[in-house]
């Protein structure tokens, strides 16, 4: 089922393995050009071009772009009492595991007089985006929007793309989801051009630019967020989902097939990819994976996924080669089957799962953590979406005239060296008189 890379018996660089990552690098610059183009296009024309995306996308047209309230109520009041207590439970873990990433006013005393205060202020208005194409994702309302207000976000605004089967409206259990978190402002409008809207607004639709944009999506969705970058703040582009598996012979092949079919029936694009020492395990695993994937609910799309260019068997040599590939690959969920996890040597992972009862799905859903992580190999400098995606931290310097006189002299030195001599006037002009 998956193609086989083998790097056994072969040191292998840095480079040489950031080359040897399996990436569908073509899908993704391809989506970067039409992202920008969708962008612009909202920039410049607003609702109009909004309209034409939904009917060339979604094939929706004539609907209610913003979401009236009514919308809202009524999917509450519908969404099955078992899907609303599931949420309820998601909402009480992750609400749980954001206030951890809060951190406390810290002051630093230097000296008497000498204070500087580290602060962390939330952005009064967020943009979420909530996929819906190919998939429903009411876990993405609670994982965009609990994390927010857990950071004091005054405003969130919601979007996601009107459904064709629900004469243009979205998912009602999106909307039902919203309501739960008391989310009102909520719009229908999907892909690249929803994170357009939110970066500039649309003056038409009452909707005005946020300060930060965040949520999953397909790579047009993650290539939109780099084209407004510089416009609003983002969160890592989380592009079509990765999952990568290390496993060694103490792995059950069932549960490792299992969770790469589990991430495949996402999108055609999706990434799975094992990695492992032993060639056995590697061939049970795609038996198991021809036995299984063909079984499942959405078969054509997780063939298409296994097919590509993304997704491959990595044969290595032991541990070691596994966890430097691991390291350069830097995916969205990485899980350990291994006998000895030594979890602190895999540095580079959206998040990480370990052990037979781990799986990916329990952190899409009810781990308490969140599941909005980058991928594209930008584990390896950014982090998932956090309560911190939505503070900004701020110093605040109070000093005192005794204090001031203490680096004077210092500061009127180094002023000069940089050949900027008035900012060590401004320093001696307290002292003047």
């Amino acid at each position: 089922m998956l193609r086989t890379i083998d790097l056994r018996g072969r040191t292998l660089s840095p480079a040489e393995l950031l080359a040897a990552v399996p990436r569908a690098e073509l899908a993704r610059d391809s989506a970067l050009t039409t992202a920008a183009r969708i962008v612009h296009d909202v920039a410049a024309e607003g609702e109009s071009a909004l309209r034409s995306q939904a009917e060339q996308f979604d094939g929706v047209s004539g609907h209610a772009i913003r979401v009236p309230a009514a919308h809202l109520d009524d999917a509450l009041a519908g969404l099955d009492p078992e899907v609303r207590a599931a949420l309820e439970e998601a909402i009480v873990r992750v609400r749980a595991a954001s206030a951890a990433q809060v951190p406390a006013p810290v002051v630093t005393e230097l000296g008497p007089g000498a204070r500087v205060t580290q602060r962390w202020q939330p952005v009064r208005r967020v943009g979420v985006y909530v996929p819906g194409g190919k998939a429903v994702y009411p876990s993405s309302v609670v994982m965009n929007v609990v994390p927010a207000q857990v950071a004091g976000v005054e405003v969130v605004a919601l979007a996601s793309p009107p459904q064709r089967d629900q004469d243009g409206r979205v998912h009602p259990v999106i909307l039902a989801a919203a309501r739960l978190l008391g989310i009102s402002e909520v719009y229908a409008m999907g892909g690249a051009g929803a994170i357009g809207a939110f970066a500039y607004g649309v003056d038409s639709l009452g909707l005005d630019p946020v300060d930060v944009v965040t949520g999953p999506g397909n790579n047009f969705v993650a290539a939109a967020k780099r084209a407004v970058a510089g416009v609003v703040g983002t969160d890592a582009e989380a592009g079509a989902t990765e999952i990568l598996i290390v496993a060694d012979d103490t792995a059950d092949p069932r549960l490792v097939a299992a969770d790469l079919i589990s991430q495949a029936e996402h999108d055609e694009q999706a990434s799975a990819v094992l990695v492992t020492p032993s060639a056995e395990l590697a061939a049970a695993v795609n038996a198991e994976l021809a036995a299984r994937a063909p079984r499942t609910r959405h078969a054509a799309r997780i063939a298409a996924a296994f097919d590509g260019p993304q997704s491959a068997v990595v044969l290595v040599d032991d541990l070691a080669q596994a966890t430097a590939f691991s390291n350069a690959y830097a995916p969205e969920h990485l899980e350990l089957h291994l006998a000895d996890p030594r979890v602190d040597e895999f540095v580079n992972a959206g998040a990480v799962f370990v052990g037979d009862h781990a799986p990916v799905s329990l952190g899409d859903y009810l781990a308490g953590s969140n599941h909005v992580l980058p991928t594209g190999g930008q584990a390896r400098y950014a982090p998932g979406l956090s309560a911190a995606t939505f503070l900004r931290p701020q110093q605040v310097v109070e000093y005192d005239r005794a204090a001031l006189a203490e680096v004077r002299d210092a500061i009127v030195t180094l002023a000069q060296a940089e050949a900027l001599p008035a900012h060590g006037e401004a320093v001696e002009a307290r002292f003047e008189g």
